[in-house]
């Protein structure tokens, strides 16, 4: 299948598994429709967001996410701030395994495979080498592992000045994990391209097994039936500032810390924060995060602070816990 955006794609790959599932199945004893071998397209990886009010995606998990991998972390203290039910992955309280996918990118001895693909494809731009292994088979040798990595690794490919990836995962919940798997891969992708100073191509998700557990088919049903899940998004996503964007990355990794501990606030006015403002509205979703998190007033000026894209998802969210953090699921 072939799509521009993962607006377009969301619809349709979850509209084919609740409606037309080749197999009814219950791995863990988790009753689930699925399908298998499936695979898509997307023209445009930077538009990774399905702008469907049912859904209610929480757009800072998303980013936080996405810098809890390229920060190499692997802690529950970060990423269950944003999702607290994630902790119930974990085997000892503190930390995931196979979701933690930064520490299969960033840990390690020697430079870390993200530095290793990166040279590799500045070394030869033809490259079919330049593969990000995360799935480990040992994983599988821990009885009732509650967190298997779903993903196997990622590819990129330099073609004709563009970066494309290739995604492939052994499993993806059609609900809740590919809205967040698609847009931390594609986010990975386009630091990659900038970090190689070449265009974003393509984006391809392939999955063995596609899947809608019994107790999100309800929810899966009334995002199909919201006429936005079939009408083409009129917002367009920003693009990450040109160059290599890892001093920026860090930067908002110590922001984001103080944020997430409530030791610092951000008004409208991000101009102090000396970032690009690609950076800066990230933070400003942390910091609406933040205020919902410790119920606190997200005043009018703050959102509308934040660029149109942002502001119809932060403005449809409808957090359905106090804490707000909401829409990660695996």
């Amino acid at each position: 299948m072939e799509f521009d955006t993962f607006h377009h794609a969301y619809a349709a790959v979850l509209r084919r598994v609740v409606e037309e599932p080749a197999f009814r199945n219950a791995p863990r004893g988790l009753p689930s429709r699925e399908r298998l071998g499936l695979g898509f397209r997307l023209r445009e990886p930077d538009q990774r967001v399905p702008l469907i009010p049912a859904r209610r995606l929480n757009i800072a998990f998303n980013f936080a996410e996405s810098l809890w991998y390229l920060a190499g972390r692997d802690d529950l203290d970060f990423i269950a701030h944003y999702a607290p039910g994630i902790r119930k992955y974990s085997a000892d309280g503190r930390r995931l395994t196979g979701t933690a996918y930064g520490r299969a990118l960033f840990g390690g001895e020697g430079p870390g495979q993200w530095r290793t693909v990166v040279e590799e494809l500045r070394r030869d731009p033809d490259s079919k080498r330049a593969v990000l292994q995360i799935f480990r088979g040992e994983e599988l040798a821990v009885p009732a592992n509650p967190d298997v990595s779903c993903t196997l690794g990622l590819q990129f490919l330099l073609r004709e000045g563009a970066l494309h990836t290739v995604g492939f995962m052994r499993a993806n919940d059609a609900y809740r994990g590919m809205s967040s798997d698609v847009f931390s891969f594609t986010f990975l992708q386009e630091v990659m391209a900038r970090e190689l100073g070449a265009r974003l191509g393509e984006y391809h998700h392939a999955v063995g097994s596609v899947h809608v557990y019994d107790t999100d088919a309800a929810r899966a049903r009334e995002v199909l039936a919201d006429p936005a899940s079939s009408a083409a998004p009129a917002l367009r996503f920003p693009a990450l500032p040109e160059g290599d964007n890892w001093p920026y990355i860090r930067e908002v990794l110590v922001h984001e810390e103080a944020l997430r501990r409530n030791r610092l606030r951000i008004g409208p006015d991000t101009g102090g924060l000396g970032l690009p403002g690609y950076w800066a509205q990230v933070l400003l979703l942390f910091e609406i995060q933040r205020r919902i998190r410790y119920e606190e007033t997200v005043d009018p000026e703050l959102l509308d602070a934040l660029t149109p894209p942002y502001r119809w998802i932060v403005t449809h969210w409808r957090p359905r816990t106090p804490t707000g953090a909401i829409g990660a699921g695996r």
